[in-house]
């Protein structure tokens, strides 16, 4: 049986200034730079930063601890106007 493709339809767009209004990031604006349209949600630079310890590969390299953006879902964020940091009222 043929799986039919749905299009999954999001307010925000890759590149757009948003603020995030609910959850431990509260109130930080940032920049989107991933939009993950399966699982509705968007990687926004410079927040909700986890860190991944990397454990030592085979050649010898030692471990590493890196720092990552986590995807915050698109109903925890509303569209920033682009010349100020006040956000649209309407979620769009």
């Amino acid at each position: 049986m043929k799986m039919k493709k749905t299009n999954i339809k999001m307010h925000i767009k890759k590149g757009e200034t948003v603020k995030i209004i609910s959850g431990r990031e509260k109130g930080k604006i940032g920049k989107i730079i991933k939009v993950l349209p399966k699982s509705s949600q968007v990687i926004i630079e410079n927040s909700n930063i986890a860190t991944k310890h990397l454990k030592a590969q085979k050649n010898g390299n030692s471990g590493q601890i890196i720092r990552i953006e986590k995807p915050i879902h698109i109903s925890n964020v509303i569209q920033c106007k682009a010349h100020s940091n006040t956000s649209i009222e309407d979620r769009i």
